[in-house]
């Protein structure tokens, strides 16, 4: 029988610290993120300037949100608010999308090729730190170098290599990331998305593959499942939870997208083809010549609102559907059971 001693030591909680040390992060948190997000929510419901006849502190209410979502027949600069967002968003889904699948694809097959047994690869550890390494590497660098590389001109590094190729004439080179071309430079930032971020999907995976427990491998080696089975029917199924943190990380990354679609261009406009619901709101923000700071802050919380009903959406569809009809199968018997508790003193009748 424990002594008194021993049982005053056991109901010590030591949760105090646990908060002391999360405190700075929350401290930070409100500051620099809930404290802007509330301010970003009342702005988007006043007024978009000095040069919209209205002060900012003018109260619009919803205006800003139905112009931006419908437009306005009768008013024409919403009509255009409203296109130029619509533009937006969809590119923001096509350069997310281009970029998402190829870049899971590759990060998966890496992933289970550098940790599969069986496989002796050289230099893991390198091409490991080779992969990542474009990750830490600064998107404007990214974006200068794209620039350079994929030039509308005679002089860019691809079109001159065409050239002296004899692929096409110096004088009309491909227009690559031209401001009216449309394709090209969305295929451009897709693929420079998934080479900036497969490294860090990639190690992500292998930590979930790594966290596997390896009896399960052995078992289905022992009963003789060949590669391709174990990894459709024991890795991809076991992996479920850090395949469904990725697809959220980078879909909300990938609705965020700023750096890239916005430092791409030649000239001082912005393509609009590449433009992302990102650079609509810092452009509508920003614009020093006719600021709107209402529809910069309303396409932020649309934005947020977006981001938030995907997230939710796709952890309801990756739910573990025998865990959710386990715990419904034991809030049945706990309302059964109350039920004939309940009933004439307890007798089951």
């Amino acid at each position: 029988m424990a002594s008194a001693a021993q049982r005053r030591i056991k109901s010590i909680s030591y949760a105090k610290y646990g908060y002391m040390f999360i405190l700075p992060f929350f401290v930070v948190y409100c500051f620099f993120q809930l404290w802007p997000l509330i301010n970003t929510f009342l702005l988007s419901f006043k007024g978009n300037g000095l040069n919209e006849g209205t002060g900012i502190d003018f109260w619009v209410g919803l205006d800003n949100y139905k112009y931006i979502l419908f437009g306005s027949d009768s008013y024409l600069p919403a009509k255009s608010i409203h296109n130029e967002f619509v533009l937006n968003m969809k590119n923001t889904l096509l350069v997310w999308f281009g970029n998402f699948i190829p870049q899971l694809s590759l990060s998966l097959l890496l992933a289970v090729w550098f940790t599969e047994a069986k496989l002796k690869i050289p230099g893991k550890g390198f091409f490991k730190v080779v992969m990542y390494m474009p990750n830490i590497i600064t998107a404007a660098s990214v974006a200068a170098l794209c620039i350079m590389i994929f030039s509308s001109n005679e002089y860019g590094a691809i079109n001159s290599l065409l050239i002296d190729w004899g692929v096409i004439a110096k004088t009309n080179p491909i227009k690559f990331i031209d401001n009216n071309s449309v394709w090209e430079p969305r295929i451009i930032v897709m693929c420079v998305q998934t080479w900036m971020w497969f490294g860090n999907t990639m190690i992500m995976l292998m930590s979930g593959i790594m966290g596997l427990n390896p009896s399960i491998f052995e078992a289905a080696n022992i009963d003789g499942a060949n590669s391709k089975q174990v990894f459709f029917r024991i890795t991809l199924p076991l992996l479920r939870p850090m395949m469904v943190y990725t697809l959220i990380t980078s879909m909300i990354g990938g609705l965020q997208m700023f750096d890239i679609p916005y430092l791409m261009h030649l000239g001082d406009n912005v393509n609009k083809n590449i433009a992302t619901v990102a650079v609509f709101v810092y452009d509508k923000f920003y614009n020093l010549a006719q600021p709107k700071y209402g529809y910069s802050a309303a396409a932020s919380m649309i934005l947020f609102v977006i981001t938030g009903a995907l997230g939710v959406a796709v952890f309801y569809m990756n739910r573990d559907q025998d865990e959710i009809a386990k715990k419904k199968h034991l809030k049945k018997l706990a309302k059964q059971a109350k039920q004939k508790k309940s009933g004439f003193g307890g007798l089951d009748l």
